[in-house]
C-alpha cells in the first residue's frame, strides 16, 4: 500500500535517506530519538516537502500523481498541525463536510461524545491532549483505508492513550485491507499494536524487524570481559562496556540462553534495544 524506496532529503545539518514498506492488512511503527527523521519521513511521504532522491507509491502509484479521490483514502496526523484556536467542534464538522465527499459525521460527532470532548469550548481551550483526539478522529472518519500517524497520542495520559490504540486496532479490524503507518516516542504503545517495526537514526533506517520476533528473540547479554574474549559473536548485534565487562545486543537470546548458563540473558524492551542500537559499538 505504501512503499519509500530510498528517499533522500538534504538540511545543511540532516541527511535522510530512508527505505521502508507498509503493506495491506499492518501496522508498521517507526521509532527514533527527537531529530532522527521521523517527521521529515512523514512529510516527504504526504508530499509536503520536495525530494532529493528516491521514490514514493501510494496505492501502486507515485505519491504526486495521486487523484483527488485518491487522496481521500488517506488520513494523515502531523505533529504540529492543527485548525484555528478560535473555532469551536460545530465549524470543524462544517470545514470536513466541505473537504471530504466521504465525511462520515454521525461517526466523528459519536467519536467527540464517547472520548469526552467539549463541543461548547473553542480549541483554544482545549489540553493538548483533547487537541491530539480530535485530530485522530478527523483521520479515522472519511472512510480512509491507510492512515499516516505521527506521534497521534502525545500529550496524553496512559488511560486516554489506551483508548486512541483501542480505536487503532478497531480501525483495522473493520476492514483486513487497511494500513497504518504510526510514529510515537512511547515504544510501550508500539510493543502492543505493531505488527512491524522499523528504527530510525540520524536519517538512516537501521534496524526492522517483526515486533513478536523483536520481543522473543532479541536481548541483552552482560558478561565479563574474559567471557566476551571468548563467546561466540555470530549473534551478536553491539556491544557497550560496562564496569563489570560488556553489555550486548543479540537477536538469538536463546542461544546464548541455551550454551552458555554463565552469562546473564535478559529480554530486552524495545526502549532497552533502542538504546543499543544507537549508542552501542559495532561487535
Amino acid at each position: 500500500m505504501l512503499k519509500v524506496n530510498k528517499i533522500e532529503k538534504n538540511y545543511k545539518n540532516f541527511h535522510l535517506n530512508c527505505t521502508m514498506e507498509v503493506p495491506a492488512g499492518c501496522i508498521t511503527g517507526l521509532i527514533g530519538e527527537n531529530g532522527a527523521g521521523k517527521s521529515t519521513t512523514f512529510k516527504a511521504i504526504e508530499n509536503l516537502i520536495f525530494l532529493d532522491g528516491g521514490s514514493v507509491e501510494l496505492f501502486g502509484k507515485p505519491h504526486d500523481q495521486l487523484t483527488a479521490e485518491e487522496k481521500q483514502k488517506i488520513g494523515v496526523v502531523l505533529s504540529g498541525s492543527t485548525f484555528s484556536d478560535v473555532y469551536m467542534i460545530k465549524d470543524v464538522v462544517k470545514i470536513l463536510e466541505a473537504v471530504y465527499p466521504d465525511f462520515e459525521k454521525e461517526k466523528f460527532l459519536s467519536l467527540v461524545e464517547r472520548f469526552r470532548l467539549p463541543q461548547d469550548q473553542k480549541l483554544k481551550e482545549f489540553s493538548t491532549g483533547m487537541k491530539a483526539k480530535l485530530k485522530l478522529f478527523i483521520a479515522l472518519c472519511h472512510n480512509a483505508s491507510l492512515l499516516i500517524l505521527d506521534e497521534p497520542t502525545a500529550g496524553m495520559d496512559v488511560v486516554a492513550r489506551d483508548e486512541v490504540l483501542t480505536l487503532l486496532r478497531e480501525y483495522m479490524e473493520e476492514d483486513e485491507s487497511r494500513a497504518i503507518l504510526i510514529s510515537s516516542h512511547i515504544s510501550g504503545d508500539l510493543e502492543g499494536l505493531c505488527d512491524d517495526i522499523y528504527m530510525i537514526h540520524e536519517g538512516r533506517i537501521v534496524l526492522h524487524e517483526d515486533t513478536d520476533r523483536l520481543l522473543s528473540s532479541y536481548g541483552l547479554l552482560k558478561m565479563t570481559e574474559e567471557r566476551f574474549r571468548t563467546v561466540d559473536r555470530s549473534h551478536l548485534l553491539k556491544k557497550k562496556k560496562e564496569s563489570y565487562g560488556y553489555s550486548c545486543l543479540t537477536d538469538e537470546i536463546r542461544y546464548y540462553m541455551e550454551n552458555y548458563p554463565d552469562i546473564t540473558a535478559e529480554k530486552g524492551s524495545i526502549d532497552e534495544i533502542i538504546m543499543m542500537t544507537v549508542k552501542g559499538e559495532a561487535v
